[in-house]
């Protein structure tokens, strides 16, 4: 999660609250029946709606024997992912979300830490789900 500190401007505090939404708004399309793929239309709508961007070069995932295991859960619409929820599906939504338009972002040469290619903030929330019969858990 993203956590705002001390006095902050209203430019931050808007991205840190558009990028819990992008994931509110995803956590209420899961149940039973939904395609995987159609949680990043739903996430970049959000993000768009407020004037920022979804960073594509990460995904959610499915929590299972490996840690990182399908579905491979894209953020941003228009993608690819394959799969429909099913009751005991366990997976990670969590969207990073960059003020303005771009998208885009680059590692230091730590190879850990991930930043926006233009320099502008980014936020991300973070949770993993269980589908259930009737909708979802937050694990």
């Amino acid at each position: 999660e993203t956590y705002l500190i001390g006095n902050c401007d209203e430019e931050s505090v808007k991205l840190v609250k558009t990028a819990y939404d992008c994931l509110k708004a995803a956590c209420e399309m899961i149940r039973p029946g939904t395609m995987y793929r159609d949680l990043g239309a739903t996430i970049s709508h959000v993000a768009a709606a407020n004037g920022c961007a979804v960073v594509k070069g990460y995904c959610g995932h499915g929590i299972g024997n490996l840690f990182h295991t399908t579905p491979n859960i894209p953020h941003y619409k228009k993608n690819k992912a394959v799969g429909i929820m099913k009751p005991g599906h366990t997976f990670t939504i969590e969207p990073m979300i960059n003020l303005g338009s771009n998208w885009q972002d680059t590692s230091w040469p730590d190879g850990w830490t991930a930043v926006t290619r233009d320099g502008k903030r980014s936020a991300q929330f973070e949770h993993t789900f269980l589908v259930t019969e009737t909708g979802v858990e937050i694990l």
